[in-house]
């Protein structure tokens, strides 16, 4: 037995030996291959093409002439060729030595579709001026609405945040400013529903009603050959929003969550307590404060009311469906917290999309959007002017005047009003507590709900009818407290509340037929043509009391106020349009696109209650001429001409063309027989039946380049825009027996340049992606009222100019501070010590023909860049944008630089004149001397800010996940500016088209460091 194991084990021993020295006899040679890559279509040598080995780190790529040369482990490998632009392509060695490799264009780039009004087209189809923005970009930043995530990403579009409180409106002008009186925001259509924004400093915009996560993509339409399907309202561009949908196949469901602390980005040095007893006794000449070395720092106004506040954000989304049924479902919640006490902001929000096919013919969906939002607001922004004591009637002005010597609570912890500090010296400034204790809530429910129905009625015939609802119902509630007056200012009047609510419901329809049909393989023909009926009602009520017995049951029981007052009103009104589309294509080479649209409106004139609207563009495909074929390195090449009119109906309030009378404002008893007062009417408007639509004529030449398989393209446009019939208020003799009308007199221009690009730098393993857009724009004043007024002060520094841009700054030049021996003079407040302005026009006195213009508001250059880093699971990215040429008037800065006494002033004024400091900069501290409006407070307003940058990481498969990834992100980093306000994005008359970046305390930006999670089951 022994004896066979052991032959066993020798013959296994043999046979293991002899496979060993038979395997080495065959082990796989390694073998170099080599070829050329080219272009399938135009057998180009393609030069980066990665080639790889299939499951190895092996690889090369191809040379400038589309050769290469690798060395594979055995003649049985795999190689990957792969290339930006081309379809992928997989290939067996089979012991060969020599592989050619011809690669096929990937055409998704050019089928890539972009939604336009009422419809859809190829990317390739489209001739006018369109920009798009990826749902990834525009939820980069923390965001409420979705203007915000607009800005700096779009070539042609200035977007300003009026205010950074949350919730906070924006202005968007859409190439430049295009009304006087009227609005100059442009159209937004969610899903079909359109939507108006106010763009007014304190308003919550409707936008904020939305939550930004639930959109698929943005457009913007920029010329008249894009926005002339909207006709009246396309005037100032448009913005459609797509919602997400639901998508057949497997349901996934994802949770996003962030939560971040934001704190004020720059706070602004004042006097301290000490300087402040100084700047006392200097401006009142007396010894009121005779030790004020020993009050020291005092308090920190601004440290007490702003704060770090949380941010947070939590979606759950559902998508899903059959082949019949798709549906996208959403939860939101989200609440941000202000920089400065008692601000803030809250949205709860719901989306449902489905889309059902009954069959092949016949297809019905609905889209419902509902949210719920609440708003706390705090006072900021007055736009009253000069220095008087209503800046401090903002609580950011109040923070910066508030005396640093005075004491914020009493020992009892309750607020203590500054008049009953430093027996009454400062009972006529308000401690900024006291402003952040007014309450002021708004709280917002919105419905927008849209149900369409779709047939397929022939072969490239299709027929959809669509039934809107923008229902909204708004409760504002505020109550200024007792407990904030003085006790000596306490009287029967003390306490105020009022309760406000706003009512409102747009109902649309809209039938539109379309045909699109394709002859002899090469000209396709496509027709679109709609029937829609809009109706907006509004109604609103109010009822304000003043006279509080104490402050319990603020403003929830008005009843109990000595004096009430009540105030009700509605509107109503309609617009019916008709309009048709013809766009027609040849091989993908020539396109051309015909546009009409006429709208009837209740609100225009009797002799102007329709206008018409056209629009013709064309494009021209070079690349699809022979000679641009041959070009390799060109991708794509497309020259684009547009030309139209569009309307603007924003700026006419429903029946502003009738005769109007009512009460007088703000008190409607101002009519007196036998010493009572009673209610009268009178008349309040003048009629204007030739009032009609302010008319926007658009010319845009635009070329689309693509290069290097589609790894860089630049997009250019050239516009010039005239606006004319701009309404206008027009003063009336007196023996008319009104004041003023309004109507279609003035017109102005806009033209400039907008340039966008974008990079795939680098592509594989590790990605790089970049872009970046600029744009110049130039406005002017064409005419104000038919060449009546050449020019005219909107502001105290602000002017309307005919043949200059809007908005121009004309002040005195301000020549440094009058120094003993200097000649003062005369024509204003001149003093020793005080400013010094310069006699432009040498008549040895200063008037109004020493005023020039010092600046401009509106900026030479804006621009944006963004770039995106990625390696495996890691990813980088950083957003960033500017602003160049544009100047702000301070005028916070020259409300606290003037020396009047009785609040605190910038920390510069410490270095203010005396006879033994000659400061050439801030005047000396005089009681009730005011300082003139001087090109001082003129100031650079171009910024750089560093919008985003997040760093991310997405987790290895885990079973039952598809998707988990972490990110942090810090937002509002930096800002490089030589402005000294608060931020140099300021706009405190917000929505005005005549006073533009102004600055008098809006609520400042904040900056954020947040963490977040993205889950995908």
């Amino acid at each position: 037995m022994q004896s066979i194991l052991s032959l066993r084990t020798m013959v296994g021993l043999i046979g293991l030996i002899l496979a060993t020295l038979g395997g080495r006899a065959q082990a796989p040679r390694a073998t170099t291959i080599a070829g050329r890559v080219t272009d399938a279509g135009t057998t180009d040598g393609l030069p980066g093409v990665n080639i790889v080995v299939k499951g190895a780190q092996q690889g090369t790529t191809t040379n400038a002439t589309g050769q290469y040369a690798l060395t594979v482990p055995d003649g049985k490998a795999t190689l990957t060729f792969s290339s930006i632009g081309y379809i992928s392509q997989e290939v067996t060695v089979a012991n060969r030595s020599t592989i050619d490799i011809a690669l096929k264009a990937d055409d998704r780039s050019l089928n890539e579709v972009v939604v336009v009004g009422y419809g859809t087209q190829r990317k390739i189809e489209t001739t006018g001026s369109i920009a798009s923005i990826k749902a990834a970009d525009l939820v980069q930043t923390p965001i409420v609405n979705v203007a915000q995530g607009i800005q700096a990403r779009v070539a042609g579009v200035q977007i300003v945040q009026n205010s950074g409180a949350p919730g906070g409106n924006v202005s968007v002008r859409i190439r430049g400013t295009n009304s006087i009186n009227g609005t100059s925001e442009p159209l937004y259509i969610v899903d079909g529903i359109q939507i108006s924004n106010g763009g007014n400093l304190t308003d919550i915009s409707p936008l904020s009603t939305i939550n930004p996560n639930d959109i698929e993509s943005v457009e913007v339409l920029k010329d008249a050959s894009a926005t002339a399907i909207y006709g009246s309202r396309a005037a100032n561009g448009v913005v459609l929003i797509t919602t997400k949908r639901g998508k057949a196949g497997k349901t996934s469901v994802s949770y996003e969550s962030y939560y971040g602390v934001q704190n004020v980005s720059k706070t602004l040095p004042v006097l301290n307590a000490t300087q402040f007893a100084q700047l006392e006794n200097e401006a009142f000449k007396n010894n009121y404060y005779p030790d004020p070395a020993s009050l020291g720092e005092g308090v920190n106004w601004q440290k007490l009311i702003f704060r770090s506040a949380p941010i947070q954000n939590h979606q759950l989304t559902i998508n899903g469906g059959s082949e019949k049924t798709q549906l996208a479902l959403s939860l939101n919640y989200f609440n941000q917290q202000g920089v400065i006490i008692n601000s803030g902001f809250q949205r709860y929000s719901l989306r449902l999309n489905v889309d059902h096919r009954i069959s092949d013919r016949f297809k019905i969906g609905t889209s419902i959007l509902g949210s719920y939002s609440i708003n706390k607001g705090v006072p900021y922004g007055t736009t009253s002017l000069g220095d008087g004591d209503f800046i401090t009637s903002s609580i950011l002005g109040s923070a910066l005047g508030a005396p640093p010597n005075l004491q914020p609570y009493k020992a009892d912890g309750s607020l203590f009003p500054f008049g009953e500090q430093a027996a009454g010296q400062y009972r006529e400034v308000t401690n900024p507590l006291g402003l952040a204790a007014i309450q002021n809530q708004i709280g917002i429910q919105r419905t927008l709900a849209n149900i369409y129905g779709e047939a397929n009625l022939l072969k490239g015939l299709t027929y959809r009818a669509s039934f809107n609802i923008d229902l909204q119902n708004s409760l504002r509630d505020t109550y200024s407290p007792r407990s904030i007056v003085n006790k000596a200012d306490l009287n029967d009047n003390s306490g105020s509340g009022s309760k406000a609510n706003a009512n409102g419901v747009v109902l649309l329809h809209e039938s539109i037929l379309t045909y699109a049909r394709t002859i002899a393989s090469h000209h396709t023909l496509k027709f679109t043509g709609v029937f829609a009926s809009q109706s907006n009602l509004s109604n609103s009520n109010s009822i304000n009391a003043t006279g509080f017995p104490n402050d319990a049951t603020n403003n929830e029981a008005l009843q109990l106020a000595l004096t009430r007052t009540v105030s009700s009103s509605r509107t109503r009104e309609r617009l019916d349009s008709y309009l048709a589309r013809i766009n027609y294509g040849y091989k993908d080479k020539y396109f051309l696109d015909l546009t009409a649209r006429a709208d009837g409106s209740s609100k225009f004139g009797a002799n102007h209650k329709y206008g018409f609207f056209p629009a013709v563009s064309a494009a021209w495909r070079l690349i699809e001429e022979p000679l641009f074929k041959q070009v390799s390195w060109l991708s794509d090449l497309k020259l684009r001409a547009s030309y139209g009119l569009t309307g603007n109906a924003g700026g006419i309030s429903p029946y502003q063309s009738l005769a109007t009378v009512g009460s007088p404002n703000p008190n409607p008893s101002d009519y007196q027989f036998n010493h009572t007062y009673l209610t009268g009417i009178n008349p309040l408007g003048i009629a204007n039946p030739d009032l009609r639509w302010e008319k926007s004529t658009q010319a845009n030449i635009g070329l689309d380049i693509s290069l290097l398989n589609n790894r860089l393209s630049f997009v250019v446009d050239v516009y010039n825009k005239k606006t004319r019939d701009l309404l206008y208020i027009k003063t009336l003799p007196l023996s008319s027996g009104y004041g003023s009308i309004t109507g279609n007199f003035a017109s102005l221009e806009n033209k400039g340049i907008e340039l966008a690009a974008n990079a795939r730098i680098l592509q594989g393993a590790f990605r790089w992606d970049v872009s970046a857009n600029a744009t110049m724009n130039r406005n002017k004043v064409l005419d104000l009222d038919g060449g009546t007024t050449k020019e005219r002060f909107v502001t105290t520094y602000s002017i309307l100019s005919v043949g200059q841009p809007l908005a121009l700054f004309k002040t005195y030049v301000f020549d440094g501070i009058n120094q003993t021996g200097d000649a003062i003079l005369p024509g204003y407040d001149g003093r020793l010590g005080g400013h010094k302005l310069k006699d432009l026009n040498g008549d040895g006195k200063i008037d109004a023909n020493d005023q020039t213009v010092t600046g401009n508001p509106n900026p030479k250059l804006i621009f944006g860049f963004s770039t995106n880093l990625s390696y495996k699971n890691i990813d980088l990215s950083a957003f960033l944008s500017g602003s160049q040429g544009n100047d702000i008037y301070n005028q916070a800065r020259f409300a606290f630089e003037t020396p009047l006494g009785q609040r605190n002033l910038l920390a510069g004024v410490a270095n203010r004149w005396s006879p033994t400091n000659p400061s050439q900069e801030y005047a000396s501290a005089a009681l009730s001397s005011r300082l003139p409006v001087s090109s001082r407070y003129v100031e650079d307003g171009s910024y750089i800010r560093m919008k985003n940058v997040t760093l991310g990481y997405t987790l290895p498969k885990i079973k039952g996940f598809q998707r988990i990834r972490i990110y942090a992100s810090g937002n509002n980093l930096f800002t490089l500016t030589k402005y000294t306000g608060f931020d140099p994005e300021v706009n405190t008359y917000a929505g005005s088209n005549t006073v533009i970046g102004v600055d008098n305390l809006v609520y400042p930006p904040a900056r954020s460091f947040l963490g977040g999670l993205q889950v995908t089951f």
